[in-house]
């Protein structure tokens, strides 16, 4: 909204896919991105303007596709880059966005970059990429599990602020 006005994702209509469960093109059971392709008609005619794409990268699989491991790949159990090119300007040709999710903020443990992380010795640039922290029993105690899970926060005697979740809602209204 750089010039005050009307943005597209102000009244759009977002339509979150899980590619490995929306529509199977092969027949193997798992979704995949020609499968999601061959729907794109029916998202038109339900007026959607944007599909939000959930991890499609390849993955171990250990966090629901979010731990990546390839970032620049299509997981082969649901396409190819071509696949991918394809659901893109099948969407575009519908007036329909695509907008992917991009998890930049953590990785999978067989990405390579964490594979090299944990070979190499503290202080290298290897381990800079990453943030490396002691495990349970180490000096700050033992591990009581993340520290925004509601038994944590019971715990310190702490809850999340509302205007944080506020904040959220707005985010994923206006995202969404």
């Amino acid at each position: 909204m750089s010039d005050g006005g009307h943005v597209w994702w102000e009244d759009a209509v977002g339509y979150e896919v899980y590619p490995r469960s929306f529509a199977d093109a092969d027949g193997d059971g798992v979704g995949d991105l020609p499968g999601l392709r061959s729907r794109l008609g029916y998202l038109a005619d339900l007026g959607v303007d944007a599909i939000w794409l959930t991890p499609f990268y390849p993955s171990p699989l250990a966090d629901g596709g979010y731990d990546v491991s390839d970032y620049c790949a299509v997981d082969p159990l649901l396409g190819t880059m071509a696949d991918f090119d394809a659901l893109v300007s099948g969407a575009a040709a519908r007036q329909i966005r695509v907008i992917i999710d991009l998890v930049p903020n953590h990785c999978s443990s067989a990405h390579p970059l964490f594979r090299a992380a944990l070979a190499a010795a503290p202080g290298s640039d290897e381990r800079a990429r990453f943030i490396f922290r002691d495990g349970p029993g180490n000096e700050h105690g033992p591990s009581t599990g993340p520290n925004c899970s509601p038994a944590h926060q019971r715990a310190r005697g702490r809850r999340q602020p509302a205007a944080r979740y506020r904040r959220l809602a707005r985010h994923v209204r206006l995202a969404g």
